[in-house]
């Protein structure tokens, strides 16, 4: 996989939060847990961009955020995202990082398994959101992949 390749892949990652964001909007009692998880996947984005950077991070695995912070955090999240994409070198997705995880255990991993881990771990929470927005008696957000693509989201 190419740098070009995980632009897209985040270019889709931000518009899945953003319909995760706007389903939220939309329910006038916004479930907790959806909240919740929503917080995580924002703060883990942060987290695996700050490894990445070698910087701290703003944000906590598990902050409490509510639904104008965690809109604030995903337009930051698209530049930093991005910004971080298109600083790449050719040879970089190849680069290895050491870090320490919210346990403080230390562990190196490669660049281009860490931006695929942050693309499916947010996916994987947001399938949680939606079963919980569901749970409730809500609309989730329909945030497939192959939906983005046919709705020209991700080109």
């Amino acid at each position: 996989m190419d740098v070009d390749n995980f632009r897209r892949l985040f270019r889709y990652d931000h518009w899945a939060n953003e319909e995760v964001l706007r389903s939220l909007k939309a329910a006038k009692d916004t479930p907790t847990r959806s909240l919740g998880l929503l917080a995580h996947v924002v703060g883990a984005e942060y987290i695996w961009h700050s490894r990445l950077r070698q910087e701290p991070s703003p944000l906590t695995v598990w902050s409490q955020l509510t639904v104008a912070d965690s809109e604030h955090h995903i337009l930051a999240l698209k530049s930093l995202w991005e910004s971080y994409l298109n600083s790449l070198g050719r040879d970089d997705l190849a680069a290895s990082v050491s870090y320490k995880n919210t346990q403080g255990e230390a562990f190196t991993s490669g660049v281009s398994d860490i931006l695929m881990h942050v693309v499916m771990h947010s996916a994987y929470h947001r399938g949680q959101i939606a079963a919980d927005m569901r749970a409730n008696g809500h609309t989730p957000a329909y945030t497939d992949f192959i939906h983005a693509v046919r709705q020209h989201k991700v080109d």
